[in-house]
């Protein structure tokens, strides 16, 4: 187990998902208080994921073409650029498609660092590992949040942390050593579409939890305000989610070693539909720290137990593909999360949103039940 290579690649990823954890209520307040609806911010937040969704498919060849260090470096320092200009021009109309960019360019930093991690990890250790790198990875998405309660939303500050982040990750991959790019093994499960008949349940996960992810940082700021809660503690409140990512991923990881990481993604979808039952009950009080904690660790719980069942069932070309159909169906739920949020929000008021995250969670379960019976009868 080479835990150096392991954390140095984390803590590269771990910079750029500050400077994603800070985007997120950045622009949403930056949005709020340019007079666009709930529905207009949670179309903005859905560019990203659609420019992961674009471009999913092209990344192994890319990895192929210059190199997976290579291509982790540059998109780093493409993120870096897109947030300057996203800083200059200061217009929600230019923010769509700069942000669109975005999400094309994180995208091989996600799929990269999931390989190295899950090609890191000793079978016996999985949980764990995949544990550690979250929490890790939750940290960084975890001080974006709490570094705009510092700098605010006004001037150059906060787009300035966002690009010190992209650049720090560069750097921090530029001076690791030894880290490979896919590794072909001669089979083909053919692509990202091959294997979405391979695992339907599993990529159906990560889109739920996608859309509880990416929902909850772009619109709680919105659900708390229309309670009354100062911007600081909107702030807060997003930090308190990510704290959830920094305390139980890895007991969560823990449990996936003794129970397997099927059993533990049904328990996070459950968990995560009853917090959000409970959020508009204890939005005013203090109770809701902890709900939001645990509703941070479960929902985002969902995609890592996938990460563990995915690499506990493929090797070689399949996981590769399974990491980049993973990619793809976390930009499909971010496109599904934060508009259909939004919309039910203006539709409804700020229940909506609970009750989106709340139904998600219960139609993963229900699938799931479904996929255990349907596999049943086929073995019998």
């Amino acid at each position: 187990m080479n835990w150096a290579a392991l954390g140095g690649v984390t803590a590269a990823l771990a910079m750029f998902g500050a400077a994603q954890g800070l985007s997120y209520p950045l622009f949403s307040l930056l949005m709020q208080k340019q007079g666009m609806s709930p529905a207009m911010i949670g179309l903005s937040a859905a560019m990203m994921p659609l420019g992961l969704i674009t471009s999913a498919a092209f990344v192994p060849a890319a990895v192929r073409l210059v190199g997976a260090r290579n291509l982790a470096i540059a998109c780093s320092l493409a993120g870096a650029l897109c947030f300057l200009l996203i800083g200059y021009l200061q217009d929600w109309v230019a923010w769509f498609v700069v942000r669109f960019m975005i999400g094309v360019v994180i995208n091989p930093l996600y799929i990269l660092g999931e390989v190295w991690a899950l090609s890191m990890a000793p079978p016996s250790r999985r949980g764990r590992v995949m544990g550690v790198f979250n929490t890790l990875m939750g940290m960084g998405y975890a001080t974006g949040p709490l570094v705009l309660t510092i700098v605010g939303t006004s001037g150059w500050m906060p787009f300035a942390v966002a690009i010190v982040g992209f650049i720090a990750c560069a750097i921090i991959l530029r001076m690791m050593s030894n880290l490979s790019g896919f590794e072909e093994d001669g089979q083909s499960v053919g692509g990202v579409m091959g294997f979405a008949a391979l695992a339907p349940a599993l990529l159906f996960a990560v889109l739920v939890s996608a859309a509880n992810q990416q929902s909850t940082y772009s619109l709680l700021p919105i659900f708390g305000a229309s309670h009354g809660l100062p911007e600081a503690v909107l702030a807060a409140m997003l930090t308190a989610l990510s704290m959830g990512n920094i305390l139980l991923q890895i007991p969560l990881g823990l449990l996936a070693e003794r129970v397997g990481g099927r059993t533990m993604i049904l328990f996070c979808a459950g968990a995560t539909a009853a917090c959000a039952v409970l959020l508009p009950m204890l939005i005013e009080t203090r109770v809701i720290w902890l709900v939001l904690v645990v509703m941070g660790a479960v929902g985002y719980g969902v995609y890592t137990m996938a990460l563990v069942e995915l690499g506990s069932r493929f090797n070689g070309s399949a996981l590769i593909a399974g990491n980049a159909a993973f990619a793809l169906m976390w930009g499909l739920g971010g496109i599904v999360g934060p508009p259909s949020s939004g919309l039910v929000m203006q539709a409804a008021g700020p229940i909506g949103l609970p009750v989106v995250l709340a139904s998600l969670n219960v139609i993963l379960l229900a699938f799931a039940f479904y996929r255990m019976v349907l596999r049943k009868r086929t073995a019998g």
